[in-house]
């Protein structure tokens, strides 16, 4: 019996290791964790503000709803990852948290309940990949139709985002809020 036991033991030492990440490379999943994303939000908001420019949020809201994803997916196969964008206060039903997504998100409400600072997150996940999670915070951009300044769109604009997204959480917050996280899950 108490072999069994040293070798149970030894066995889940070592898948134990096989999960745990070093300082260096800890740091370099951060570094490509933070380029990824802000090669996608600048993707996602210039396409966007394009949009805007063009013709208003009436214009943005179906792209928004129609591109987001594709745009996201194409930087994916670009840096061979998996990029998702989630909250707990969704538009878009296609962006729900999975379990250790929803955790994460907890995780960081209890650190802004807390005044802690939100830090981008990098651990292997129980699938064995490396996962990179970072808070979203609301910038002024995204007010027009996710925060305050959306009681001033049309009623056309606002029927619009209505109509696409029925069941709409993602609404009144103020520059700043925490909005949701980046989850980019790397293949290699």
């Amino acid at each position: 019996m108490l072999k069994y036991f040293l070798i149970l033991g030894l066995l889940l030492s070592i898948m134990a290791c096989n999960t745990s990440i070093s300082l260096k490379e800890k740091q370099e999943y951060l570094k490509k964790g933070k380029q990824i994303t802000q090669a996608t939000f600048k993707e996602l908001s210039g396409n966007l503000m394009q949009q805007m420019k063009l013709g208003g949020p009436s214009q943005a809201v179906p792209f928004c709803n129609l591109q987001a994803l594709p745009i996201a997916n194409q930087i994916s196969k670009k840096f061979d990852v998996t990029i998702k964008r989630t909250s707990n206060k969704l538009r878009n039903p296609k962006n729900s948290p999975n379990k250790r997504e929803a955790e994460i998100i907890k995780q960081y409400q209890i650190l802004l309940e807390k005044d802690k600072e939100l830090l981008p997150i990098v651990e292997v996940g129980s699938d064995n990949m490396k996962h990179y999670y970072a808070p979203i915070k609301l910038n002024t951009k995204c007010l027009a139709c996710h925060g305050e300044l959306r009681k001033k769109l049309s009623v056309k604009t606002d029927s619009l985002i209505k109509s696409l997204y029925p069941n709409d959480m993602a609404i009144n917050y103020k520059k700043g809020d925490f909005r949701g996280i980046w989850s980019i899950e790397f293949k290699n």
